[in-house]
C-alpha cells in the first residue's frame, strides 16, 4: 500500500491504532477550524495527549501534509469503522467562523487528492449520497460536531463529481500547470485564453489556479487597483509571536492585533491554550451562538457580555447576529 506523491510535507504522529482491518474504499473529508499550515497541523497532531490525527492535510495555499501512512488508521471520525476504511483528509479554512470558508486552491488540490487516492486504492468512483451509504463521508454524521462546515460540506456533491470526472479520463490528474508563473497565467486571462465570468474561473480551478490570485494579476497588469487583503498568519503563528513579546501588552496588543486584521479574542485563546498546554474548546459559530443568546442561554445585559467574553466569543459580533435573526 502507498502513499500519494502529492505530499509537500511529512510529519508521521503517534496517534494511530496502526494496521487497517478493512480495506480502504471511502474518503473522509474535514475541516480544521481554523487557517493552519500543514506543519501546524502536523504539530497539532504530535503530542499522545492530543488523541487525533488524520491521513492527510492540504492547507490554504495547497501544499499537502502526510501525518499517518496510509496503510494505518488515522484518529479522525469519532468512528472506529470508518476511520478503517476511509482516508481521511484535514482541509484548513481561509476564513474563521461563519461558514468557513475553504480556499480554492486548497479546494482543487483536494480534489486532485481524492483522484490520486482512488486511483491507488483501486476505488472505481467516489459517490456522495448525503448520508453513510455512499463512500464519500462526514464528521458530523458520525460526531456531534459542525465538521466540515456549510462552505465545504456544500461542496461535497461538487467533489465527487469533479473526481469521477478525472478518474473517467474526461480531466487529467493530477492537473499539471502549464505556465511557469502567475503573470504567463494572467496574460493568457488577459488574452481571452479562459473565458470569462463563471466559465473562467471553473477552467481555471481545473487548471490548478486560484481565480482570486489571478484576478489580482490581472489587475495589476491592467494597472488597476488591488482589492484583496493582507494575507494574515495563522491564528497559531500569532500566538507563539504574542508570547515572545511582538504585539505587545493589554489594550496595546489588542489594538495592535485588531488593526493588523486579527480577532483578538482567538489569539488570546490560543495564547491562554499554549501557556496551559491544554486545548481550548472549538468554539461555535457565531449563528448558533446567537440562537443560543435569544434562547436566554447567556443571560442578558452585563453577565451576558462577561460570559460571552470568558467563552472567547466577540461579544459585539454576537451582539449583531442576535440583532439580525430578531
Amino acid at each position: 500500500m502507498s502513499n500519494s506523491p502529492l505530499v509537500n510535507y511529512v510529519k508521521l504522529s503517534p496517534n494511530h491504532s496502526g494496521q487497517r482491518n478493512h480495506t480502504i474504499d471511502t474518503i473522509t473529508i474535514h475541516h480544521m477550524a481554523g487557517n493552519l499550515s500543514v506543519e501546524t497541523c502536523g504539530n497539532v497532531f504530535a503530542p499522545v495527549s492530543r488523541q487525533a490525527s488524520s491521513n492527510y492535510g492540504v492547507d490554504s495555499s495547497g501544499r499537502v501534509g502526510m501525518y499517518v501512512e496510509e496503510h494505518n488508521r488515522s484518529w479522525c471520525s469519532s468512528s472506529a469503522a470508518n476511520d478503517n476504511r476511509a482516508i481521511t483528509i484535514e482541509v484548513a479554512n481561509d476564513e474563521y467562523g461563519g461558514n468557513w470558508h475553504v480556499s480554492d486552491v486548497a479546494l482543487e488540490k483536494t480534489i486532485q487528492l481524492c483522484v490520486d487516492i482512488c486511483q491507488r486504492n483501486g476505488i472505481p468512483s467516489l459517490n456522495y449520497t448525503g448520508d453513510t451509504s455512499g463512500n464519500l463521508t462526514k464528521h458530523e454524521w458520525f460526531a456531534n460536531t459542525n465538521c466540515p462546515g456549510p462552505y465545504l460540506g456544500s461542496k461535497f456533491p461538487y467533489i465527487a463529481t469533479e473526481v469521477n470526472k478525472r478518474l473517467s479520463g474526461q480531466l487529467s490528474t493530477p492537473v499539471q500547470q502549464t505556465y511557469t508563473n502567475l503573470d504567463d497565467v494572467a496574460r493568457q486571462v488577459i488574452n481571452g485564453r479562459f473565458g470569462n465570468g463563471e466559465e473562467r474561473k471553473q477552467k481555471l480551478r481545473a487548471s490548478g489556479y486560484d481565480p482570486l490570485q489571478v484576478q489580482e494579476r490581472v489587475n495589476v497588469l491592467l494597472g488597476k487597483p488591488s482589492t484583496s487583503k493582507p494575507t494574515l498568519k495563522s491564528i497559531d503563528e500569532v500566538a507563539t509571536e504574542v508570547l515572545n513579546g511582538k504585539w505587545g501588552n493589554g489594550a496595546s496588543r489588542k489594538t495592535t492585533l485588531t488593526n493588523a486584521g486579527y480577532d483578538y479574542n482567538q489569539v488570546q485563546a490560543k495564547v491562554n491554550e499554549l501557556l496551559s498546554g491544554q486545548p481550548t474548546p472549538k468554539l461555535k459559530s457565531i449563528d448558533e451562538v446567537a440562537r443560543e443568546v435569544i434562547n436566554g442561554q447567556w443571560g442578558n445585559g452585563q453577565e451576558r457580555k462577561n460570559r460571552l467574553t470568558q467563552a472567547g466569543y466577540d461579544y459585539h459580533q454576537v451582539q449583531q447576529k442576535v440583532n439580525e435573526l430578531l
